[in-house]
């Protein structure tokens, strides 16, 4: 399967994420019983511990945009002087329209694109082959070809009205093969027009018309601060397979983690139940695919590590899912982007898959079956499910 693009990090800077303490579950706390008050979900968050995506709650918001509210997307279409463009930018705007549809989906309304497309080719002022598109592109040559993008689209648009920029090639520009997110570096001038600094770029390559509209999603959550969950070595989807855009942007269930979703903010604490100690605790959840009730059940193993236990269902995103029940995920907030920073426990590891799906999509756990860390005594039991939800039970000796 051929890998997506490693994440470009400017090479200049390293933001440091500041956290305050959260230490690591005693051990010499109560044993296993059901505690009386529930912990709140607080002691269930990671601290970032890689200063760049990860999946720590500490995430820098001068580094990377809000992840709520309505984002403000203008859309460039750019051809060059070896690659000019023959056709209308029409079918380069629907292809990726609905984008913002599948973003509000995952969401549940709680992130908005606003996509604004510049219905016009943008003649870039080098040939596409000057602007070395590979797998290791520097982010100074990247930010080179955003700001030749900005300057020559700047006589016809206000960059002051935006939040991002998403910057679309021609089909004729083979050489701007991938679709990497540009992420400023604060302590550089960088890019800027009409008196506003442009943070936050998609600049798409020809694997767009791969991976289909979910590109821009995958993209565009790098701005907020997620990262890659599939693997950078190795085999390329060996830790989540199909679950979750951030992984195999063309999975049968893209639906963003219910970790994801709190870490963005579209999940309240409230919809959070944490086992921070050792302890017992049952928890009934509802589908992350749908609004409402408790969203994950979180519990923790350490200062950067938790088991998560969230409940999936084939509707909304994730019509096409392989199987469904309750999904079981180790999170590690110290892991690099690409490096499996979540791991789904898989459930049925010698289930043959139909076809269109691979072993890892087939990980969901059904009532009866359980998961158990032997290293930290984290137990993850399935006790009921139906089609409003799955009843789980954590447990930490």
């Amino acid at each position: 399967m051929p890998a997506l693009p490693t994440r470009l990090r400017p090479l200049a800077v390293a933001v440091a994420l500041v956290a305050g303490p959260l230490l690591a579950p005693s051990a010499t706390a109560t044993a296993a019983v059901q505690p009386a008050s529930p912990a709140p979900a607080g002691g269930c968050a990671l601290p970032g511990r890689t200063g760049w995506t990860d999946e720590g709650h500490t995430t820098d918001r001068v580094q990377f945009q809000r992840s709520t509210g309505t984002h403000r997307v203008l859309t460039l279409f750019v051809d060059f002087p070896d690659a000019p463009a023959a056709d209308s930018t029409d079918a380069y705007a629907a292809h990726l329209a609905p984008a913002a549809d599948w973003m509000r989906t995952a969401s549940h309304g709680r992130s908005r694109l606003a996509l604004s497309p510049l219905k016009r080719w943008i003649r870039m002022p080098a040939d596409s082959t000057s602007y070395g598109f590979a797998r290791g592109l520097t982010f100074e040559a990247h930010e080179k070809y955003v700001r030749d993008a900005i300057t020559a689209a700047d006589p016809y648009a206000d960059f002051s009205r935006y939040d991002m920029v998403y910057i679309v090639p021609t089909k004729a520009a083979a050489a701007i093969s991938f679709s990497p997110t540009y992420l400023y570096d604060p302590s550089t001038p960088g890019v800027t027009a009409d008196g506003t600094r442009v943070k936050w770029a998609v600049t798409f390559g020809q694997d767009m018309w791969r991976w289909g509209h979910k590109v821009a999603d995958h993209e565009t959550g790098h701005t907020f601060g997620l990262p890659d969950l599939y693997s950078f070595t190795g085999a390329t989807h060996q830790f989540v397979g199909g679950w979750d855009v951030m992984g195999n942007i063309a999975g049968p269930a893209p639906q963003y983690l219910g970790w994801h979703s709190w870490k963005l903010g579209w999940t309240r604490d409230d919809q959070v139940a944490c086992l921070p100690a050792p302890g017992r605790r049952t928890v009934r959840l509802t589908p992350v695919e749908r609004p409402g009730g408790t969203k994950i059940a979180v519990l923790r193993t350490s200062g950067t590590t938790a088991y998560v236990a969230e409940s999936r269902r084939a509707e909304g995103n994730d019509r096409a899912a392989c199987s469904t029940g309750v999904l079981v995920y180790k999170v590690d907030s110290a892991a690099r982007t690409g490096e499996g920073p979540v791991r789904i426990i898989n459930a049925n590891p010698s289930t043959t898959p139909p076809a269109g799906c691979t072993a890892l999509d087939m990980a969901a756990h059904a009532p009866g079956q359980s998961f158990t860390d032997p290293t930290t005594g984290a137990r993850i039991d399935v006790l009921a499910g139906g089609d409003s939800g799955d009843t789980v039970r954590l447990t930490r000796s």
